[in-house]
């Protein structure tokens, strides 16, 4: 399944310059609907109000993690199916394998370019496309 550049997108971090990296890359990448919020409670309610296609969010956060809000998302059958791609600054195993089992769909180390947004965008949705070669 081809990505669906009209989808609103959601992008979560505290740090609003961040937002703003992660929105232009979007719009390099063709998404013209980017939401935005500055915390886990705050993307929640956004999504209790909006079906949103992705949500790209910080794993850093307080006082509700991007860890906190994957489980949040996840835990509520309204909002499990949205593909949830976590950003965070350490490549930490546990935060990974953690993020793995609670249900990320993809996740992003920082420092990150446009490219390597599309691939794990591109990822989430056709799963073929992170798959290794037979």
């Amino acid at each position: 399944m081809a990505v669906d550049h009209s989808m609103p997108v959601l992008v979560v971090d505290d740090y609003s310059t961040m937002v703003r990296i992660i929105r232009n890359l979007l719009k390099q990448l063709g998404f013209v609907e980017i939401d935005e919020a500055n915390d886990g409670n705050a993307a929640l309610a956004k999504m209790r109000e909006r079906k949103y296609g992705l949500v790209i969010s910080d794993w850093n956060m307080e006082p509700m993690t991007g860890y906190d809000l994957l489980q949040q998302v996840r835990g509520d059958e309204e909002l499990a199916a949205t593909p949830f791609i976590m950003i965070t600054a350490e490549s930490k195993t546990e935060n990974v394998i953690a993020a793995k089992k609670a249900g990320v769909s993809n996740y992003i180390v920082k420092p990150f370019n446009a490219q390597t947004l599309k691939s794990k965008i591109d990822a989430v949705f056709d799963p073929a496309v992170d798959a290794p070669a037979a």
